[in-house]
Order: structure tokens, then C-alpha cells, then sequence
């Protein structure tokens, strides 16, 4: 019999609050270099840190955003994510290969953006990196976001108590990206 996934029980509603999740016990190291997912699931960051656990590499690091509460001194109710998704996963596999020719073709990357409507405290985006040292990671990580904010076809539309909603600059398609950033 397959073993009960962890966030299927009762557990759930303790951890809940603070969106960790208990990996599943079907979870398994990550065997691909690169997993991207754009998606309306949940992320969970255990299932990911799960994903990318392996013996090869002494440096892992990740990244969660998650919805702000305010922004530019306005209260935010919640924030939609609406994406293309085939070409927003094909960017987000292309950056992915871009930080792993520039910090280390050994590397394993996991990417994952959601999109609908997110309340402040949920996680819309994580990046995981692996490498054989720190420095790699941290740098890879950085340009992952970096990149994301400007090339990836992801929309966000903050939702005000006012009623009023307003959709925010950020990718390139758009034409708000205001500065390029600097990843050396």
C-alpha cells in the first residue's frame, strides 16, 4: 500500500498557517538539472527542498516570494498572477540553462511561479539552486529572480480595499521594466 501523503492529514491544519508542508512520502530527489512549473497549485518549499536534496552538492539555496500586505504605501487585499504559461515555463527553462552555462553546468535548478489570485503570506514564487559551493548558488539565484521580474510573461494585479485594482510594471513585454540589472 502506498504510503499517506503527510499533507492530506490531520497535519495539514497545524502547519498550515505557515505553508510548510510535510513532504509526501512518495517525494523523491530531483533527477532532472532543470524543473520549472508554472501553475495555480500551492507551493510547497518542503516538497522543494525535498526535490533538490542529493549527496553531489555541498551548497543549496532558496528562495521564497511571497505576497506583501503593502506596497508603495497601499494596503493590498491580494494579488493576481495571470501568465502565458507554455512561453512563461519556456523563459523561465531558458534562464535556468543561462545560470547553469555561466555558474555550473552541474547545478540543478527548480523554478515554480504561481498565478491567480494570492492573499499577503502566500508563496507566488520559489527558486531552488544546488551547486558544489555557495558562491555559485547565491549568484544563480540572484539572476534566476533577477531575470524573471523582466523576461517571463507573468502579470501581477494588485487588488486594493478600495475596490480598485492595479496591474504593476515589471515584464519586458509590457515595457515597464525601468532598469536593467547588473548580474556580474
Amino acid at each position: 500500500t502506498k504510503a499517506k501523503c503527510w499533507a492530506t492529514t490531520g497535519w495539514r491544519r497545524v502547519v498550515a498557517r505557515w505553508h510548510f508542508f510535510p513532504p509526501c512520502a512518495e517525494a523523491r530527489p530531483m533527477e532532472a538539472k532543470v524543473t520549472v512549473r508554472v501553475s495555480d497549485s500551492a507551493i510547497l518549499p518542503q516538497a522543494g527542498v525535498m526535490a533538490l536534496q542529493g549527496k553531489q552538492h555541498g551548497a543549496q539555496n532558496f528562495f521564497f516570494g511571497a505576497v506583501r500586505a503593502a506596497n508603495r504605501g497601499k494596503e493590498v487585499l491580494a494579488v493576481s498572477y495571470d501568465a502565458f504559461v507554455p512561453l512563461a515555463e519556456q523563459v523561465l527553462r531558458e534562464i535556468a540553462g543561462e545560470a547553469r552555462s555561466r555558474w555550473g553546468d552541474d547545478m540543478q535548478i527548480l523554478v515554480e511561479h504561481r498565478t491567480g489570485r494570492l492573499l499577503p503570506g502566500e508563496i507566488s514564487v520559489a527558486i531552488g539552486v544546488t551547486s558544489m559551493h555557495r558562491n555559485e548558488c547565491y549568484l544563480a539565484s540572484r539572476y534566476i529572480i533577477e531575470e524573471i521580474k523582466i523576461r517571463v510573461p507573468i502579470w501581477k494585479k494588485e487588488h486594493y480595499p478600495n475596490g480598485e485594482t492595479e496591474w504593476l510594471k515589471g515584464h519586458a513585454l509590457c515595457q515597464h521594466h525601468e532598469h536593467e540589472v547588473d548580474h556580474s
